[in-house]
């Protein structure tokens, strides 16, 4: 694994997100950001075609979080108090070509 950007708001994300110079496999973003929201990112990246992965981790993985994040587009949804093993594993498991997964290439 290979952090390749970050950005600390929504208006940051998605002009990284949508660069078509920056590639990513999986998006990590976060509901709370210093400015917007990850529920925003998540929103505008259902209305494009996004070619990555889009997991969030979150402090608040309530129900509700939850489902709006899954009918945003998001693929999984991780508690940060209790679900980041399972995030580490989940990018690693990715990361492992299986037979329906091609390995990701990284430059």
């Amino acid at each position: 694994m290979k952090v390749v950007g970050t950005a600390v708001d929504q208006a940051g994300a998605l002009d990284w997100l949508t660069d078509p110079a920056n590639r990513c496999d999986i998006a990590i973003i976060d509901i709370f950001l210093r400015h917007g929201s990850g529920m925003g990112v998540l929103r505008q990246l259902a209305d494009a075609a996004a070619p990555f992965e889009r997991v969030v981790l979150t402090n608040y993985a309530t129900a509700d979080i939850r489902r709006q994040c899954l009918a945003l587009g998001a693929s999984r949804v991780f508690d940060k108090s209790g679900e980041i093993d399972a995030l580490v594993a989940h990018c690693v498991a990715r990361a492992e070509p299986g037979p329906d997964l091609p390995p990701p290439e990284f430059g």
